[in-house]
């Protein structure tokens, strides 16, 4: 009597040819069924059957392929050049990021994107920000693109001539132009393409006050799944191997050791110092219960780390963080933030967007 058939994998019809023929290359007889026979290539659910006698022959098979298949894409994530997002708009503060971001691109095996996004003047003459504004320019919008073109080249040659030069390392990079709200068009290329790092710059807190809501850099802190570092204008620090120490505000949230070794990651080729600190207007036991508990789990996992840790008193928190970093000589500040909605956004900023706007420290912001 013939033996049953069996089922052993359902995929799609490419990849289930590819079984058939693995199969078949051990010995085992397959057959595919579910075929759409105008259309094969579009069915859904192709079913590859054997033997049943057949069917712990086939198992050792297909765990090999897959095997091979998941090391085959470790390796082909592992190799590909992972990028750095530098939304741009000719400015001194954005050519500031774009260089800091050269620099850590050389150490990491990264490239630069630099994403310039222009605002439509014809539509609306609403300001929209402090970092990507495209201001005035031609009313006719062949003449707005062709102008935001001319400067694209320009930033291009100017990058080009500093990297012959010497002052900015040899790394490969590129430009995207996108017409649209910056906000916009900066999260959906982030969504789409997953940089490593977002780099920013952003004017310094006095120049702030009156833009409070239209803040690009603040909207991509809100809104990105990529960790978002803001470097201000006035700052003095040129490169990543500046940082010698990092004041890391938490919580004691878990998600901020997910963060935390994000930041590990980021910074693995240079060397510095964290400050742990925690924000807290009274005594508290708990904080301090908590704290002791964070000490024994970075003592453990990060031996090697130089960590310190703190809690911050006070009445108001921006100020006892604008204070420790001043006594400390903290050269970046390093915040968790979590997605809420507009109106919470609107009427409860989140502290890293209130740091934004309040310090003249860079800061790096990872998304919990």
């Amino acid at each position: 009597m013939e033996d049953t058939l069996v089922t052993v994998a359902i995929h799609t019809y490419e990849k289930a040819q590819i079984l058939k023929s693995l199969l078949e290359a051990n010995g085992i007889e397959a057959y595919i069924q579910n075929v759409n026979q105008i259309l094969p290539v579009v069915s859904a659910g192709v079913r590859v059957r054997i033997r049943e006698c057949d069917l712990a022959k086939a198992l050792g098979v297909i765990e090999a392929m897959d095997r091979n298949e998941a090391v085959s894409e470790a390796l082909e994530e592992e190799n590909r050049k992972k990028t750095i997002l530098v939304p741009v708009d000719f400015s001194v503060y954005s050519t500031k990021a774009y260089e800091m971001a050269f620099r850590l691109a050389a150490t990491s095996n990264s490239e630069v994107v630099l994403l310039h996004a222009y605002y439509n003047t014809s539509f609306s003459s609403m300001p929209i920000g402090d970092v990507i504004n495209y201001d005035g320019g031609p009313e006719d919008d062949q003449s707005q693109k062709d102008k935001v073109e001319q400067d694209v080249q320009k930033c291009e040659e100017e990058i080009k001539a500093k990297i012959a030069n010497g002052t900015l390392p040899n790394v490969e990079f590129s430009f995207v132009l996108r017409e649209g709200v910056p906000e916009e068009e900066i999260s959906r290329y982030a969504k789409r393409h997953n940089p490593k790092l977002i780099v920013m710059g952003t004017r310094g807190k006095h120049k702030k006050d009156q833009d409070l809501i239209g803040s690009v850099t603040a909207e991509i802190i809100d809104r990105s799944q990529v960790p978002v570092f803001a470097i201000p204008e006035d700052t003095s620090m040129e490169k990543f191997s500046d940082i010698k120490r990092i004041a890391y505000a938490t919580n004691f949230d878990q998600k901020d050791l997910v963060a935390f070794d994000k930041l590990m990651q980021l910074m693995k080729p240079f060397k510095f110092t964290i400050h742990f600190i925690h924000f807290a207007q009274k005594e508290d036991a708990w904080s301090e219960i908590k704290l002791s508990g964070i000490k024994e789990y970075f003592a453990k996992y990060y031996p090697n780390q130089e960590i310190v840790y703190d809690i911050l008193r006070g009445e108001d928190m921006l100020t006892s963080i604008d204070s420790f970093i001043k006594k400390n000589d903290i050269d970046v500040i390093t915040i968790t933030t979590h997605k809420r909605n507009i109106i919470t956004r609107l009427f409860n900023p989140s502290v890293a967007r209130k740091m934004v706007f309040h310090s003249n420290t860079p800061m790096l912001v990872f998304h919990a």
